[in-house]
C-alpha cells in the first residue's frame, strides 16, 4: 500500500518538528514537507500533492483558513486536518465550513495525534472529543420558526444578516450576496451587535440560533469569520 503523504503546516518549529518525528515514526506515512507561512502551505500543496495537510489555524501570510479554502478549491482531493490550540465554536465551524475533515487540539497525546492524520487520511472525518461533543450538542438543538417580532430593533437588512452570520457566513461571503460592499457590512455587523448587546460574532450566533436564526448549519461560508 502506498505511503500516506502528509505537509506540516505551522508557523512554530518546534511543533513542525515533533510532528513531523511523530509521523515520521509510522510506517505508514511519509512527511513530504513543511510549511511556516499560510503562503508556503498554498505553495507546497500545488507542488507536492499532499493527501494530507496538517494545518494550523493561524500562521503568518494568511491564514489556515485562507489556505484551505484556496487549497481545497485548486486540489479538492487533499484531506485537511486542523491542529491548533483555538477550540472556540467559530474556530470549529469556520475551519469545517472551509473544508477541512478535521480538528484537533494541540495538547492531544502522540497516539491520538498520530490516529486522526491515518484517519483523515482515510477519508474519515475526526475530533478532538470535546469539539465531537459539541458539534453533537450544536446539531441537536432545534431551531423552531421565527416569528417577525424577534429582535425588534433591528431592521429588515439586519435580520437578514444576521440571519447569514447565523449560518457561519463571514463579512466577505455576505457581503458578495448582498451586493453590498464589506465596509457596509462590517458597519450592519457592528450596529446588530451593540443591538443584541453581545461582545463577538461568537455571542451573536448563539443569540441568534437561541431565536431560531440559522436554520441551514451546513452553509457553504468560504470567508474567514470577522467582525
Amino acid at each position: 500500500m502506498d505511503r500516506l503523504r502528509v505537509l506540516i503546516a505551522d508557523d512554530h518549529p518546534l511543533f513542525r518538528k515533533g510532528m513531523r518525528d511523530l509521523l515520521e515514526s509510522l510506517a505508514e506515512v511519509e512527511v513530504v514537507g513543511e510549511a511556516a507561512t499560510g503562503e508556503e502551505a498554498i505553495a507546497l500543496a500545488s507542488g507536492l500533492a499532499p493527501d494530507v495537510i496538517v494545518m494550523d489555524l493561524q500562521m503568518p501570510g494568511g491564514t489556515g483558513i485562507s489556505a484551505t479554502r484556496q487549497i481545497l478549491d485548486a486540489s479538492p482531493h487533499i484531506r485537511i486536518l486542523m491542529v491548533t490550540l483555538f477550540d472556540d465554536s467559530e474556530s470549529v465551524f469556520t475551519a469545517l465550513r472551509a473544508g477541512a475533515r478535521g480538528y484537533v487540539v494541540k495538547d492531544t497525546d502522540a497516539g491520538e495525534m498520530a490516529r486522526a492524520v491515518i484517519a483523515v487520511g482515510r477519508g474519515e472525518a475526526i475530533f478532538s472529543p470535546a469539539i465531537a461533543n459539541r458539534l453533537i450538542d450544536f446539531f441537536a438543538i432545534p431551531y423552531p420558526t421565527v416569528p417577525k417580532e424577534v429582535f425588534p430593533t433591528l431592521t429588515e437588512r439586519e435580520r437578514e444578516i444576521l440571519g447569514l452570520i447565523a449560518e457561519g457566513y463571514a463579512n466577505p461571503d455576505i457581503a458578495e450576496q448582498l451586493s453590498l460592499s464589506v465596509k457596509t457590512v462590517h458597519n450592519y455587523v457592528s450596529n446588530i451587535f451593540s443591538k443584541l448587546q453581545v461582545a463577538d460574532r461568537t455571542q451573536a450566533i448563539l443569540r441568534a440560533r437561541e431565536a431560531g436564526l440559522g436554520q441551514n448549519p451546513a452553509a457553504p461560508a468560504r470567508g474567514q469569520a470577522d467582525s
